[in-house]
């Protein structure tokens, strides 16, 4: 898996590649805590992302818990595998 992050006047857009899953879920947990706090709007770009699982979702309810508190999140171009499993 890869990241890609830009953060710019507290919006924050991460860009997601590959598989999230058991493995890989930890790294995008440990970019999301260094780098959410200020934000006020986080945008996950799935365009590269083939699949995810129950452990890339647990992360994602984090990010969700964590940005209801202090603004807003959008997921974008999820395709529809990963649909399939939200």
């Amino acid at each position: 898996m890869t990241i890609e992050k830009k953060l710019e006047n507290g919006n924050l857009e991460l860009k997601v590649a590959g598989r999230l899953d058991t493995t890989t879920a930890p790294q995008l947990e440990a970019e999301l805590k260094a780098s959410i706090e200020g934000v006020t709007s986080l945008v996950f770009n799935f365009e590269g992302l083939e699949y995810i699982s129950s452990a890339g979702l647990r992360v994602l309810l984090y990010a969700q818990k964590t940005m209801n508190r202090q603004g807003s999140m959008v997921i974008r171009g999820a395709n529809s595998d990963v649909m399939d499993v939200f």
